[in-house]
């Protein structure tokens, strides 16, 4: 079976869809040695992966994703491969593509929140690609074989627009493994400038991330915190942290807040393993990895009340209404008070992020794969 994969995101610069494209390659590399693989990279990422499987193979993409140019070359270059399977694990899937795939739907952001902040385009251009992004996501549901959806959560938000899916969705939960040795605190000390006990967040800075409301929450604990802690934000500073950043800058410093940038995989551990908790304000998400990794290095989590995250942290968090900032304030002060709350969110934590297993996800697509090649021989 010719099987081939869009990696055009691999690796950990794409975030969390980054990296559940390379996990679910690099074991896949490991398990199957019957299938052949096409791995389609582009010239950013093409170092990336490297394995010694002889079955993968290869091939180079310069058509960027949500471009003109990935819905009219990379379905010549798909053409030429001659798969009998392709999985695009993303949305975007070329119009023009028309032989048999798979695709994996992570969430419907844009759907729920098609907001002219979470662009830099001009609010008439992004009206185009919201239409666009649309009929893209209608060709892919309508014409996939089958649709992979992390958690039960994005299943239901897909069959709720598009009911007729239903009978072609799976979910297949997203995994998790410790991977990098914790090195000294005194490195956060000296490279990013954390000096006190930190509640910490690892994402980005889109308005549905709820950074505002967060900074809004941590403000308002200030005089009960007596300047003794601080609020880690960790995320490349991009377009949407620039903002934030400059919304804010005349009070990052009176309100005790630290914004990283880009913080490399070996340096990430460090903030999971020596943060007081971790907190997850999203409006939504499909999955929710980063409260995952914070639970395997015994970070506490509080995390919003809504979307999926209720489904993959279980009991294992602290909830909060994201909508209310007086929830949230009150739900970190909890986790910094109570030592007894503290130390039961860890334990349950560690007995969690025990669930989800990337070897496991990476097998459980492979059946699909084969389960999908013998429905269409039959």
């Amino acid at each position: 079976m010719r099987i081939g994969i869009d990696a055009r995101m691999y690796g950990p610069s794409a975030r969390g869809l980054g990296r559940y494209i390379q996990k679910l390659i690099d074991h896949l590399a490991i398990i199957d040695q019957d299938n052949e693989y096409y791995i389609y990279l582009g010239p950013h990422n093409w170092d990336d992966f490297q394995t010694t499987n002889p079955r993968f193979f290869k091939v180079l993409v310069s058509a960027r994703w949500y471009t003109l140019s990935e819905q009219i070359i990379f379905p010549l270059i798909l053409w030429r491969s001659k798969l009998d399977l392709m999985h695009f694990p993303h949305f975007n899937v070329p119009l023009l593509y028309s032989r048999k795939f798979i695709m994996t739907i992570h969430d419907l952001i844009i759907t729920h929140y098609p907001d002219s902040r979470a662009t830099t385009l001009a609010t008439w251009l992004y009206r185009i690609k919201v239409a666009a992004y649309k009929v893209v996501l209608h060709f892919a549901i309508i014409r996939s074989e089958k649709i992979i959806a992390v958690s039960n959560y994005t299943k239901n938000d897909i069959v709720s627009l598009y009911p007729k899916a239903d009978k072609k969705i799976v979910v297949i939960y997203e995994g998790y493994s410790v991977e990098h040795q914790v090195s000294s605190v005194v490195d956060l000390e000296k490279k990013y400038s954390i000096s006190k006990p930190f509640i910490l967040y690892v994402g980005a800075a889109y308005p549905h991330k709820n950074l505002y409301r967060l900074i809004q929450a941590w403000k308002l604990i200030q005089h009960d915190l007596n300047n003794n802690y601080q609020l880690v934000l960790v995320g490349k500073k991009d377009f949407f942290y620039q903002r934030l950043i400059t919304d804010i800058e005349y009070q990052i410093n009176e309100y005790n807040i630290i914004f990283t940038d880009y913080v490399n995989d070996q340096d990430l551990p460090l903030f999971y393993r020596f943060c007081l908790a971790y907190i997850f304000p999203s409006y939504l998400e499909g999955f929710g990895l980063p409260a995952l990794e914070a639970q395997s290095y015994g970070a506490p989590v509080i995390a919003a009340d809504n979307s999926s995250l209720p489904e993959i942290l279980n009991d294992s968090a602290l909830y909060f209404n994201p909508y209310n900032i007086k929830d949230i304030s009150q739900k970190i002060l909890t986790v910094i008070q109570d030592s007894s709350q503290r130390d039961e969110l860890i334990k349950k934590g560690y007995l969690n992020h025990h669930h989800y297993d990337w070897l496991v996800m990476s097998r459980q697509t492979q059946e699909i794969y084969l389960a999908t090649d013998q429905h269409l021989s039959t």
